[in-house]
């Protein structure tokens, strides 16, 4: 092997078909296997063996978190990598890519907009207490020799609530297949018509599983709301218990994402706490703009009023109404779309994997030399 190219080692514990971080990984694999480096994932048992074409995979027992993280202590990847790269939180690696964000973080959001009793649940979960126990060892502790941080905004938080050295974290922002979601428009008309949406109809996507930290209610309030023609179509897995209305339509997880991309005309993600949210830079590369808040990472690369609009607060339905007011008119749209597009060119999965490949070989250890030498 050359000494430019890496045998990298990536970490991931479990696998949802929907997931964001599931979904970066593969395309992350696929540009560094292209550019002629080798892959090895690390995963529990139900990452399906066909969702991982890019290199061996080796099975870590241990179904949650804190057993996962003591399993990968147990086995030598240095042995077998020049560089390990964790996308999950376990107790120590060469480099960590915090792109579910820092969870300290989203407790206080949470606990900010659900209120005290939201507090007292971090102390009777037990899940919270491990997430919070890695989240330290990697951030308090020095457990990660170099963290990936998907935004600013993240970034920002790993330093404010560990002290972490802001001078070993490097910003990368997330990156998508761009022109495979450009060309989701071409099978509109006939999408639409699946859907049942009228031609003057006004549709509006919310897509991400975990609704309550994404803000589908306030989506759904929002929509109830308006007095435009507009429908809410719901892509992702979760419960829809009291969300019903007879102006959403609940598709569960969709596949083809793209197409379901070119048939919307609006992105709407009010969430209360989002590291970088890749559904919204999918949006954005399908030419939608994007209506989401200041609490997700990915409102740091758009302006309001030219890609969409950034909300303070997603409590405040009537923002919300004014802002799919303003983008229910089709001539700003319109006018608006080279400029989304434009933006969105810069954040192809390309881009990202190059950045990361960088990271990564600054990150590779030092060899140690041989006894006599």
């Amino acid at each position: 092997m050359g000494s430019n190219n890496l045998t990298i080692g990536f970490v991931r514990r479990g696998f949802s078909s929907s997931g964001g971080a599931e979904a970066y990984l593969k395309r992350l694999a696929a540009g560094v296997v292209e550019k002629g480096h080798d892959v090895r994932l690390y995963a529990s048992g139900d990452w399906p063996p066909a969702e991982w074409s890019f290199g061996p995979v080796i099975r870590v027992n241990g179904g949650s978190a804190t057993p996962f993280a003591n399993e990968m202590e147990k086995l030598t990847p240095r042995s077998d990598c020049d560089v390990l790269m964790s996308l999950e939180r376990i107790w120590r690696c060469d480099v960590y890519r915090a792109g579910d964000g820092v969870h300290r973080a989203w407790l206080e959001r949470r606990v900010e907009i659900g209120g005290p009793f939201r507090g007292l649940s971090r102390f009777l979960n037990r899940k919270h207490s491990a997430t919070l126990a890695l989240e330290k060892s990697l951030f308090g502790k020095g457990g990660a020799n170099c963290v990936i941080a998907n935004s600013k905004m993240v970034r920002d938080e790993i330093v404010r609530f560990y002290g972490y050295p802001a001078e070993k974290i490097e910003v990368v922002h997330n990156g998508v297949p761009v022109a495979a979601l450009q060309r989701g428009g071409e099978s509109r008309e006939k999408t639409r018509e699946a859907l049942g949406l009228g031609a003057d109809e006004i549709a509006v996507l919310f897509a991400g599983s975990g609704w309550e930290r994404k803000g589908l209610r306030y989506a759904i309030e929002a929509i109830e709301q308006s007095e435009k023609q507009i429908s809410l179509l719901v892509a992702g897995r979760g419960d829809e218990g009291r969300l019903g209305s007879a102006r959403v339509r609940f598709l569960g997880v969709v596949e083809d994402m793209a197409t379901l991309y070119g048939a919307a005309d609006v992105f709407l993600l009010p969430t209360i706490y989002d590291p970088f949210s890749n559904a919204c830079l999918e949006a954005l590369a399908a030419g939608l703009p994007v209506v989401t808040t200041r609490a997700n990472g990915f409102s740091e690369i758009i302006q309001t009023g030219v890609h969409g609009t950034v909300l303070d607060d997603p409590r405040n339905i009537d923002a919300i109404c004014e802002a799919l007011l303003l983008w229910s008119d089709g001539a700003r749209r319109q006018q608006a779309r080279p400029g989304i597009r434009e933006l969105a060119d810069r954040f192809d999965i390309s881009a990202n994997v190059d950045r990361t490949l960088e990271i990564l070989l600054r990150a590779r250890p030092v060899p140690r030399p041989r006894e006599g030498k």
